[in-house]
């Protein structure tokens, strides 16, 4: 996963937000109850206070402390309850303290006295063994006849602290499933936020030179979106006019240069093959002449280029057995190969069937079996095979020639790139070559790559599709 990605850190954002969210609500809750819970506990404490006070203590001075103490044992059983009850009378004597809890919960003889003012409907913590603690309510009362008593009643916190425990696990898994939710409904929600981003990314990765016409689509939401893919059109159209008008500079000034280039060639050739000129002046003749030829041949391949990327290959689209067009080809370059020692072998058994432009294609394997052969020393080999595969038609060409240098592979296709550009042009290359060749496969829905190893030697694999009825042969065949 990308963690620079938009995506990610959108999801990060919002499921942190949700789960800082969550915690709090969490924690506003849990301390709520336990305020709630406590404050129950305490005021049934404060309750029970002033109900022993008021129903027992209003007559104790004609009855006497005995019965009182009895009444609390038989009616509040303290012990069998586990709950703390305890009589202080104005002096801090004791009057009445309950003993130990049946469950041994507490030590009740432990529990120290309380030596503050006490105020009705006010309790305290107190801590006891074990990490316990008791809630003390104590309410203090006054006799008819003027006698001051404090009642003191408590009850273990251990109720309220495991209804606070069990609070705390619900909660941990509620905050759980909330995060797996806010994490999911977080990325498909930005999933959803960003869909319209990746229709305009694959749309625009499906733009080429060849398919300028087409647009992006825009999304009608009234929002940055939607202006970022009217922005994006309105750059697509400005470079189509750019483009438009590239090309139809580049045409127009291969047009009108041939002309005046073949009459120069002309005039040139017929200078050179006079007898009465002095030699210098045909020596330089010829070298201009060759000058005028290269030059010719620049302007050939920049005005191909043009009807290239203008369609017009597609114009002628025929279908032809590829196999037997690269062999014819290698057949005719076979005289080229022989001038330097090189041996040109083609592995072409079966026919290829593809659809496009017949002399285009030629073109293609003229151009790859030029290079080739320009490239590889005396006593190489030059392999030219056809094949098909997976839907595709494969033309490969394998040199044992100088091969192409690492820093010069990522430019090889580009116009007027020359790897040894003195070399070059010994040769008569202008750096052309190759960019055709990758136009006219561009334009039959195929493409080139090449593979290179500098000493050793290249080898580049042009695909396009295959026929129609070549495929259907093949889905039989493969059936069978």
């Amino acid at each position: 996963m990308n963690t620079q990605s938009i995506r990610f850190r959108l999801v990060v954002w919002y499921a942190g937000l949700l789960i800082g969210v969550f915690v709090l609500l969490g924690y506003f809750m849990f301390t709520g109850v336990r305020v709630y819970l406590e404050r129950s506990l305490g005021d049934a404490q404060v309750r029970r206070a002033q109900q022993i006070a008021v129903s027992l203590l209003a007559n104790v001075e004609k009855t006497g402390e005995t019965p009182v103490i009895n009444e609390i044992n038989s009616v509040f059983a303290p012990e069998l309850s586990d709950r703390f009850i305890r009589i202080m009378r104005s002096d801090s004597s004791v009057m009445y303290a309950s003993r130990n809890p049946k469950d041994l919960s507490f030590d009740a003889s432990h529990v120290p006295v309380y030596t503050g003012a006490a105020k009705a409907g006010t309790w305290r913590k107190e801590p006891v063994p074990d990490g316990k603690e008791l809630l003390i309510a104590a309410v203090p009362y006054r006799t008819p006849d003027g006698k001051k008593f404090v009642v003191e009643v408590g009850a273990l916190f251990d109720p309220v602290q495991a209804v606070l425990n069990r609070l705390v696990i619900l909660v941990a898994f509620a905050l759980t499933a909330m995060v797996i939710v806010a994490i999911t409904g977080g990325y498909w929600l930005v999933r959803k936020a960003l869909a319209p981003v990746d229709q305009i990314s694959k749309s625009a990765e499906q733009i080429t030179l060849h398919n300028l016409r087409e647009r992006l689509p825009v999304a009608k939401t009234g929002d940055e979106l939607e202006r970022l893919s009217i922005s994006l059109n309105n750059m697509i159209v400005r470079l189509e006019d750019a483009f438009q008008q590239n090309r139809r500079f580049i045409a127009d000034a291969s047009h009108e240069l041939r002309t005046p280039l073949t009459i120069m060639r002309g005039e040139l050739e017929a200078i050179v093959i006079q007898n009465q000129i002095a030699p210098e002046v045909q020596t330089k003749a010829v070298s201009i002449l060759e000058e005028v030829e290269r030059l010719t041949r620049i302007v050939e391949g920049l005005f191909a280029i043009s009807r290239l990327d203008a369609g017009e290959a597609q114009k002628e689209m025929v279908r032809f057995d590829l196999a037997k067009l690269a062999t014819n080809t290698a057949e005719q370059m076979c005289l080229l190969a022989e001038d330097k020692g090189i041996v040109v072998r083609c592995d072409n058994a079966q026919e290829v069937m593809v659809e496009g432009d017949r002399a285009r294609m030629k073109q293609v394997v003229v151009n790859l079996l030029d290079n080739a052969i320009k490239y590889t020393p005396s006593g190489g080999k030059v392999t030219l095979s056809v094949s098909a595969q997976s839907g595709r038609a494969s033309l490969e060409v394998e040199d044992t020639g100088i091969g192409i240098p690492a820093e010069a592979k990522p430019r090889i296709f580009e116009r007027f790139f020359r790897v040894d550009k003195a070399r070059s042009r010994d040769l008569g290359g202008a750096g052309l070559g190759l960019s055709i060749v990758k136009s006219i496969c561009a334009a039959h829905g195929g493409k080139v790559d090449f593979y290179s190893t500098e000493g050793k030697g290249s080898r580049f694999v042009v695909e396009l599709p295959l026929s129609r009825s070549n495929n259907e042969m093949g889905e039989k065949t493969n059936g069978l």
